[in-house]
């Protein structure tokens, strides 16, 4: 269902913690990538 009782599932959880390269907090934890400075992707800036 995608109605009001499945919007509780999406906090559960940590989707992005500080990234160890910007220290900004975008780092995808099942993704392994930073969304902010691309860090796990590259070794560019993004």
């Amino acid at each position: 269902m995608k109605g009001t009782a499945s919007f509780g599932k999406m906090s559960k959880g940590r989707t992005h913690i500080r990234c160890p390269r910007c220290g900004r907090h975008s780092y995808h934890v099942s993704k392994k990538r930073c969304a902010s400075c691309g860090w796990g992707r590259s070794r560019r800036l993004r």
